[in-house]
């Protein structure tokens, strides 16, 4: 058996954000080593070029130095090779990305994914993966705990404070377990017989007895919702990252890391739920679903992950919409919250949808596969050309499982498909076909579906929510949305400057020759500022002809903009007072009592 690849992590200087990593090769090849750092990260689909943060690198045997040559913009081959002496290779990496996607170091804590710290070997990718994570020694730095979810190496390997040695079967598990080090706090609990975790890294007081008690019945609503007991890992950690103003999450087979705001966690005493809150635990949700629908319920192109190039694919509509729909859902289900709370964040993320023109042109079949170039490359106008995969490909969910509920008479729905994929693909590690969709959710609950597929996910069709929720007793109606919407565009403030953020195809601000970037001076003879422009068109009449100024780089602008009424763009969902038996059934089945 070939000797494992060997890593040394340690925290080389924190005020400067780097770590030194040091890669050892017991035996290394004669005709030399090649050595790449992935171009992305599993779960988020975009090239993000983690050799870029790589600052040094340089290689040595028996003491002396060897030639790296460099390939391409994230590769290296060494020189021919002495096969009787280990061959080390050290990199200095620049960690400053407070993300949950790359690396972030400073004096507070620090973070990182493997796909940013961890060279891979040009075929020594399937034998075992060893790194040691040194404990810092540094003043200020010495009271720092690490918690992941990788092996330990040994009984004895890893000492109290969390830090020492670590072991992956293969780079791909090396790579899917994130670090935090720092002084956290720590929250426990335990699901289905599961010891879970979440550490807190930041300032913040918060309520760590509710949020077990939370998030046990959260997880344990998923784990239930899977039909199997214990779930597919021995223990599960939610890395969570506290700061001013954050919102973000990326799944691991069995973590996630998280980024949330302050005001996100619940407070000491507070008995109620702020939106806030039940923002934050729907992340959760969302994240820890993933251990199940995408970390090992995979589309086809997927396996395995090649982490040099893009892996497209048009499925994710299903791994990240389904996710999307079944993550509020899952609270429901556990009791956290009610069925009237739960449809107006389905009315929600209806709005969101519906308000965007872009639907219209890209379908989420499109999305998805553009995931690469479009969604996580978002612009000025992209409101005008892309759809959410994750917002639309939830509704695309809620589509499918109403309609599967409905025709079935409550016998059958969505959550048989997931159930399904679930039993044939995630426990069997096979892949899901670009086409398979269709003959999936006919083989678990037949029903044919294909048409409403063509619709809805090829085709750029808006589900029909009013029909569908009607045998359920939900009305769908709207109500206008603010006035800003009779211009068709959407700003961001500033300071106290307002700019212009997005321009609505078709709207009146596009007519009258307003464009994205813009800086607002005066309406109507009087200053715009962050604080009044709200205020400023509430005085003004739908049909009434604004005198705008504005800037447009270094130029002054005067243009006049038709204001029309506000735009019937805002969702709300209404259960009926007195619903058919029939209705009440079928409602009482999707979202419980």
């Amino acid at each position: 058996m070939p000797a494992p690849v060997e890593y040394r992590v340690e925290i080389h200087d924190a005020h400067a954000h780097l770590f030194r990593v040091c890669l050892k090769l017991a035996e290394p090849r004669a005709e030399g080593e090649s050595f790449s750092l992935p171009v992305w990260i599993p779960g988020s689909y975009m090239i993000r070029e983690f050799a870029k943060n790589i600052i040094e690198i340089k290689a040595s045997q028996g003491g002396r130095p060897v030639r790296l040559e460099k390939q391409d913009k994230h590769s290296w081959r060494t020189a021919r090779l002495k096969p009787a002496l280990p061959l080390e290779v050290e990199t200095l990496v620049y960690a400053w990305d407070l993300s949950v996607r790359c690396a972030h170091l400073d004096a507070s804590h620090g973070f990182f994914n493997g796909t940013q710290l961890f060279l891979c070997v040009a075929g020594r990718e399937h034998q075992s993966h060893r790194v040691e994570i040194q404990r810092p020694e540094t003043p200020g730095l010495s009271r720092w705990q690490l918690a992941t979810t990788l092996p330990a190496a040994g009984r004895r390997s890893v000492d109290k404070t969390g830090f020492g040695a670590f072991e992956a079967a293969d780079y791909d598990s090396l790579i899917d377990h994130p670090v935090e080090m720092g002084e956290f706090q720590r929250v426990h609990f335990t699901a289905a017989g599961v010891p879970h975790e979440m550490v807190v890294t930041g300032r913040v007081r918060f309520d760590a007895q509710r949020l077990a008690a939370d998030l046990q019945r959260a997880c344990e609503a998923v784990i239930a919702f899977f039909g199997e007991t214990p779930p597919p890992f021995q223990r599960y950690l939610f890395l969570t990252m506290v700061v001013g103003d954050g919102y973000g999450g990326l799944e691991h087979r069995d973590s996630t890391a998280l980024l949330c705001s302050r005001n996100d966690l619940p407070v000491p005493s507070d008995t109620g739920t702020s939106e806030a809150y039940r923002g934050f635990l729907g992340l959760c949700s969302h994240e820890y679903f993933h251990a199940w629908n995408v970390k090992r319920i995979k589309p086809a192109a997927f396996l395995p992950y090649r982490l040099d190039v893009e892996n497209h694919t048009s499925l994710l509509w299903v791994f990240e919409g389904f996710t999307s729909y079944y993550d509020d859902l899952a609270l429901r289900r556990a009791g956290l919250i009610k069925p009237q709370e739960y449809l107006a964040l389905l009315a929600k993320t209806i709005t969101a949808v519906e308000r965007n023109p872009g639907r219209l042109r890209q379908s989420v079949a499109e999305s998805s596969f553009d995931a690469w170039t479009k969604y996580y490359r978002q612009d000025e106008n992209s409101p005008n050309a892309i759809v959410s995969y994750y917002q639309k490909g939830s509704l695309v969910a809620l589509g499918l499982d109403l309609t599967l509920r409905a025709r079935s008479e409550g016998k059958k729905s969505l959550d048989d498909v997931m159930r399904l994929l679930w039993r044939e693909y995630g426990q069997t590690a096979q892949g899901v076909g670009e086409e398979e969709m269709a003959a999936i959710i006919l083989r678990a609950t037949g029903i044919e579906v294909r048409r409403e597929l063509a619709r809805w996910v090829d085709g750029c069709e808006d589900v029909p929510l009013v029909r569908l929720l009607r045998p359920f007793g939900v009305q769908l109606t709207y109500k206008a949305g603010a006035r800003l919407t009779g211009l068709g565009l959407r700003t961001r403030a500033e300071g106290n400057v307002v700019r212009i953020a997005n321009v609505i195809e078709g709207g009146s601000a596009q007519v009258g020759g307003l464009s994205a970037g813009d800086k607002l001076v005066a309406l109507n003879g009087l200053r715009v500022t962050a604080g009044n422009l709200d205020s400023l068109l509430a005085r003004c009449q739908p049909g009434e002809s604004l005198q705008f100024v504005a800037f447009r780089r270094d130029e002054l602008l005067q243009l006049q903009v038709a204001l029309r009424a506000p735009a019937q763009e805002e969702c709300m969902l209404t259960p009926l007072e007195r619903p058919a038996p029939a209705a009440r059934k079928l409602l009482k089945g999707w979202l419980g009592g």
